[in-house]
């Protein structure tokens, strides 16, 4: 916690904590005032019941905090998403085709995987489309989670932080064997990345020149 492998990690991280805080401490408040309450205006002290008039200062009070937990709940929301909807100008992309059941990961260069690759520290844009029905992209460490809707092409912007692997699922009810819709992020040195890139795309170029050249008689 606080320090996932992605730039949302923290963000979504300490969101999430601010707002069990609030609610902890919201419960608290609400959980002491009925219990003194119960003591307070049991039937023995008070046989009668009796009217009791508003106190504007209180009603003022339950309306502004509120409000004001809200109001900052929705602006640190709306800039981790922000984060994930601008495209940084030296964000490479990749292609993430979702079918029932798995996904494919195609680069720019046209070096098709199994396995999402990234360059740590990189900015990338998935493009997200689907061949079929809807599905939706979930990296649970990177702490993203996009639909991938039949019809419309949506997309994310992702710039992951730590090198290792990370599992893929979808988190989209997608059919009979939805649950065994798998994948997996490797995050690898910038280097070692664009050795991997490079080696795959002169393999798909020699793969190209095998299949244009004539056979030997």
């Amino acid at each position: 916690m606080f320090s996932g492998p992605s730039q949302f990690a923290t963000e979504v991280d300490s969101i999430m904590l601010f707002i069990i805080a609030s609610s902890v401490f919201l419960l608290l408040i609400i959980t002491v005032a009925m219990i003194i309450f119960i003591f307070k205006y049991n039937r023995k002290k008070h046989p009668v019941a009796k009217n009791i008039e508003g106190n504007t200062f209180l009603e003022i009070l339950w309306i502004v905090i509120p409000t004001i937990l809200v109001i900052f709940m929705f602006y640190f929301g709306f800039v981790s998403f922000s984060g994930a909807r601008v495209v940084p100008p030296d964000a490479y992309k990749v292609k993430v085709l979702a079918r029932m059941w798995n996904w494919s990961f195609i680069y720019s260069n046209g070096t098709k995987s199994d396995t999402l690759f990234l360059a740590v520290n990189k900015p990338v844009k998935l493009d997200l489309i689907t061949t079929d029905v809807n599905h939706s992209f979930f990296v649970p460490a990177f702490r993203i989670k996009e639909d991938v809707t039949a019809g419309r092409q949506n997309y994310l912007v992702l710039r992951p932080t730590r090198i290792g692997s990370y599992d893929v699922l979808c988190s989209e009810y997608c059919g009979m064997n939805h649950s065994k819709m798998l994948a997996k992020v490797v995050v690898k040195d910038e280097n070692e990345f664009n050795n991997w890139l490079n080696g795959e795309t002169a393999s798909l170029e020699s793969n190209k020149k095998a299949k244009n050249e004539p056979e030997s008689k």
